[in-house]
């Protein structure tokens, strides 16, 4: 009598391979076309299925993309896991870095497959979308009983909380970009200074807080496409590029279609001068930082705080860095150097800061890219902290990451 029950593990064992191979596969078109931008086809081809056969495993597009997202999660909810043995909220926030850059470290090196990046998320379309943000929000509660809890930071309130917690997710998945700019086989390191930075903040035995120097972002004139501008840059930061559509925008400023190409030639365009007006602003408001003197203390903290402020205000946000991930080419390069010569640049005030005794010993080249992180994540700083001003944004966002994550609160 043959052993019917010995084909079933094969079967599902066969399942499970067959399955992952095409997760892998489809985090690695995502990351590189965003959701809108790849097809099921293009995947199939790299895992030598025919289309029809992966609809067996994943019946949408849509489908396949929830999973991968909420394979990332459950990556991050185990690394959470792992952290929460650890002894003292420092040593969790240290380990639970070490740990996510190892992890990073082995899918450069071609050790793990890569994940998908959350800088598609917001182009799921629904039911698919309630599925994966609700998975999210789960690891967002996560993040912040690990490390904001009552026991690490007693004393504040909901948005103090949620403020601080949405600087670490920030910072995390910003790092997942930026650290490929080093060898894998440094990632440690990179992880190791990072904790450094946010647990020790930058500041100097003397350095004031809040800065004695403000600035302002400067704004040109308004002219007639700013409506669609700020328009297309809010959806863009929701939606992604393919996400923000003409009708999406238009729809947006209650206008027609007809409107939108009286005062815009194509929707290209309007996205490239989107970041254009993004970094002016950010050039500009960088200058008048430099330009305010001071030490390199009082310079950092004048411009955090000023693009900060930005970020909340109406004349708000700035385009995130998620947006350039599913550009098309023709407009990938040219932003992608832009906006990282313009995250260079915020190492100046630091390198100056060190020099002068304002600001502590620290890497400069990774305590700007955290600091970018910050300024960079404050357009959806009051989604995740509802309720948040400008002022609240400087005490309990920006103050944390300049001075210490568990430093006493200012003001």
């Amino acid at each position: 009598m043959s052993d019917t029950t010995s084909s079933v593990p094969r079967q599902t064992k066969r399942f499970a391979e067959k399955r992952q191979a095409i997760l892998d596969a489809a985090a690695k078109r995502f990351n590189e076309r965003g959701i809108r931008g790849t097809s099921l086809a293009d995947v199939s081809g790299s895992v030598g299925l025919m289309t029809n056969s992966i609809t067996y495993y994943y019946r949408r597009k849509e489908d396949l993309a929830a999973a991968c997202f909420l394979a990332k999660i459950a990556w991050l909810d185990a690394l959470i896991a792992e952290a929460e043995a650890e002894p003292t909220p420092e040593a969790r926030l240290r380990g639970f870095l070490d740990r996510y850059a190892r992890g990073l470290a082995a899918m450069a090196a071609g050790e793990r497959p890569a994940l998908i990046r959350f800088h598609d998320v917001r182009a799921l379309p629904s039911p698919q979308a309630g599925t994966v943000f609700a998975a999210y929000n789960a690891f967002y509660r996560r993040m912040r009983a690990l490390l904001v809890g009552p026991e690490a930071l007693p004393g504040l309130d909901r948005i103090a909380r949620n403020a601080r917690t949405h600087l670490l997710v920030s910072v995390v998945q910003t790092l997942r970009v930026w650290i490929e700019r080093y060898e894998p086989d440094d990632y440690a390191r990179v992880a190791e200074r990072v904790a450094d930075l946010l647990l020790r903040g930058l500041a100097g035995p003397e350095s004031p807080w809040p800065p004695t120097r403000r600035v302002e972002v400067p704004a040109p004139e308004a002219g007639p496409t700013d409506a669609f501008l700020r328009a297309a840059t809010i959806l863009i930061n929701e939606q992604g590029y393919r996400g923000a559509s003409v009708e999406k925008i238009s729809a947006q400023l209650r206008v027609t279609k007809g409107s939108f190409y009286h005062h815009n030639d194509n929707k290209d365009d309007l996205v490239a001068n989107c970041f254009t007006r993004t970094f002016d602003r950010i050039r500009r408001t960088q200058d008048a930082a430099e330009a305010a003197g001071g030490t390199g203390w009082e310079r950092l903290g004048a411009l955090s705080c000023a693009l900060v402020r930005h970020q909340l205000s109406e004349s708000g946000p700035l385009l995130r860095w998620i947006a350039v991930g599913a550009l098309p080419d023709n407009l990938r390069g040219g932003v992608t150097g832009t906006m990282h010569r313009l995250w260079d640049r915020v190492a100046f005030p630091i390198v100056d800061g060190v020099a002068d005794g304002s600001i502590r010993a620290c890497d400069p080249a990774i305590a700007a890219q955290v600091v970018n992180s910050m300024i960079d994540a404050a357009s959806e700083l009051d989604a995740w902290a509802e309720g948040i001003d400008a002022a609240a944004a400087e005490r309990h966002y920006v103050h944390p990451l300049l001075a210490g994550f568990y430093a006493t609160e200012a003001g």
